[in-house]
């Protein structure tokens, strides 16, 4: 197999603001993966909070993993065992099982959700609010009324009036973020009212490492259910979450590809945890191949696609705010 991989980033429509910052732009690693003729193709954002970035990825994927990768596309598990034992890039092990599964479907003509047994029919996504103004979270809203669900995010010192001002231009679900930008006093004062406004979940209010906080929360009653996103990044996370939180968010990027995905997936059914299935702020190619699990999960969030000035790929759909994965085999999207 010949792989061929390369670093590029991705402009936004517009600002995109969370309780770490805001940015303008998003790096992802792309790769293309050669075999008898063949080309699958991954993308993956590289996790900025964990010490990741597209040039470490890069690095993974054309310093260490060629050697590992073998000469059988379909030889997953042994490839997998192989890549953990070098460690590694989380974003660069997500690009390249998208490759390999883009490149088996399209090797067995079957698109990747039929591959895995599942359905295309998923949850609709949520459509981001980034952090703004009063007047530009307004703004926001309003342009996005064609959604079924919105995510808001929070962690800023107008948080109230900011939800408050999504509630009055929108009457659809609305999910908050925090992306660890909570205290416990401040999740405390505000919980009635984002009762009062219906809010459907809470993700990651506090520090990842914030556990005592996450189950003082939990002890509170009405509240919306807490999903870990930046606590919760492969299988040996899941188990913990059960003990202070009610559900994951399950991400590629994070988790590494698809079949730790999946497995992430069934153990948190096992133990009683919810699952939203989220994605980084990435092209259609990304996206793919979490829009193609998306059947599994409780919640989507897969908007990162929808988020930039530009398609670079195309061939997901949106139909009635569901992101709609390809019949065309393996990830189903091709450059624009």
């Amino acid at each position: 197999m010949e792989l061929r991989a390369r670093t590029t980033s991705l402009a936004l429509a517009e600002e995109f603001g969370i309780a770490r910052g805001s940015r303008t732009a998003s790096p992802v690693v792309r790769l293309e993966l050669e075999h008898e003729g063949i080309v699958g193709l991954g993308e993956a954002a590289p996790v900025l909070y964990h010490d990741e970035s597209a040039e470490s990825a890069l690095e993974f994927l054309t310093s260490g993993a060629p050697a590992v990768v073998g000469d059988d596309p379909f030889a997953l598990e042994a490839v997998e065992e192989r890549l953990e034992d070098m460690g590694g890039d989380s974003a660069g092990k997500a690009a390249l099982d998208a490759a390999l599964h883009d490149w088996i479907g399209k090797r067995l003509g079957v698109p990747l959700w039929r591959l895995l047994g599942l359905s295309p029919e998923a949850p609709p996504t949520s459509y981001t609010i980034g952090i703004d103004t009063l007047d530009g979270t307004r703004d926001r809203a309003r342009r996005a009324r064609g959604y079924s669900v919105l995510k808001v995010k929070v962690g800023g010192t107008e948080d109230l009036a900011r939800l408050e001002a999504v509630r009055e231009e929108s009457p659809v679900p609305i999910r908050v973020d925090a992306n660890e930008g909570w205290t416990l006093e401040s999740a405390r004062e505000l919980l009635p009212a984002l009762v009062e406004l219906g809010v459907e979940l809470i993700e990651q209010p506090f520090p990842a490492d914030d556990l005592d906080g996450f189950r003082a929360l939990r002890e509170l009653s009405p509240r919306p259910p807490l999903v870990v996103d930046e606590g919760c990044h492969d299988l040996r996370d899941v188990a913990a979450v059960a003990g202070y939180a009610d559900a994951i968010n399950v991400k590629l990027a994070k988790s590494g590809g698809l079949r730790e995905a999946v497995r992430m997936i069934h153990a948190a059914r096992a133990l009683g945890l919810g699952v939203m299935i989220g994605c980084m702020v990435e092209s259609q190619l990304a996206v793919a191949p979490a829009a193609h699990i998306g059947s599994l999960a409780d919640w989507v969030d897969l908007d990162g696609h929808l988020l930039l000035a530009e398609q670079p790929f195309e061939g997901l759909g949106l139909s009635d705010g569901r992101v709609v994965p390809s019949d065309a085999p393996g990830l189903g999207v091709a450059p624009a």
